[in-house]
């Protein structure tokens, strides 16, 4: 039967609003699908970060800091001075850190570390000669696999006074002193601790109005740094700093009263608990400084 002009508008109009309701229908449904893939991965990230949350709260690992080094780190004993910078470091850190100070009054790098067993006499290398190369007991202690130093510790090494005799069993020579330097942050490596080596902390002694550098052995202790990678604290320019920023030169000679006294033993190089507090403090500043992990534990 033939189909009129007007029936074929008809037929149109209805195809058109067919396929218009269609297409509404598909483009809700897509709308609904993805709204709930959106809403899944939402849900997802936020367990996820709930799963996570725990660890982010959980507390930080305890860390032990080991201390080596002379009678300026080294804990005070009956007399009120000297007290080295080493006994008033824990202070600085939280409930997670114990610092361990087996700094010793009088030693250099090697007697510290062969104790007992180094000679008054030199070799041909111009080095006191070793009578054993058996360690010293605070040496063995460190690197005991049970109770010694472990991953995550830190070993502290300052050294560099007693070291420049001139006189065995001090002395120590340049080449020797970064050779046992090296070896100590090698070994503090092996077995997952951080070494941290520092330059020897100044005395006060005074040109004029300017305190000055007064210790050796700088560049072989930024040599062992390079060679182990070792962080370096520079503690012989940090204590000059501060004793210029506090004003301490010119000085008459008078080592035992006013700000000076307050900070050093009568020798001028040793410090009162105020002067240890210090001399921490500035350890503790360019620990932070530097951005090392052992930072997050300060207070």
């Amino acid at each position: 039967m033939p189909v009129s002009g007007k029936d074929l508008m008809d037929l149109m109009k209805n195809l058109r609003t067919l396929v218009t309701t269609a297409l509404v229908i598909t483009l809700s449904s897509l709308g609904v699908s993805a709204a709930s893939g959106a809403d899944g991965v939402a849900a997802n990230c936020t367990g996820a970060s709930r799963a996570g949350a725990p660890a982010a709260r959980a507390a930080a690992a305890p860390v032990t800091v080991w201390l080596a080094g002379d009678s300026t780190m080294a804990n005070p004993g009956a007399a009120r001075c000297p007290v080295g910078w080493g006994s008033q470091f824990d202070a600085l850190f939280n409930s997670d850190v114990t610092v361990k100070n087996h700094a010793v009054g009088g030693r250099s790098i090697q007697t510290w570390l062969y104790e007992g067993n180094v000679s008054s006499t030199k070799g041909s290398d111009g080095e006191c000669r070793l009578t054993s190369t058996t360690y010293s007991s605070r040496w063995q202690a460190m690197l005991n696999a049970s109770t010694g130093m472990k991953a995550g510790d830190y070993l502290f090494i300052q050294f560099g006074i007693n070291d420049s005799s001139s006189t065995c069993p001090r002395h120590v020579g340049p080449a020797r002193y970064q050779q046992l330097m090296t070896m100590m942050a090698q070994a503090a490596l092996a077995r997952g601790a951080h070494p941290v080596l520092l330059t020897p902390v100044a005395a006060i002694t005074c040109s004029g109005g300017t305190a000055t550098k007064n210790r050796g052995f700088v560049a072989q202790t930024f040599a062992a740094g390079s060679a182990t990678g070792a962080p370096v604290i520079d503690l012989q320019s940090l204590s000059v700093s501060r004793y210029n920023t506090l004003r301490f030169c010119p000085n008459n000679g008078d080592y035992g009263s006013g700000p000076v006294g307050a900070f050093f033993c009568n020798d001028h190089t040793h410090f009162e608990t105020h002067g240890a507090q210090q001399v921490a403090g500035l350890v503790a500043g360019d620990v932070r400084r530097q951005g090392l992990p052992l930072a997050a534990y300060l207070r």
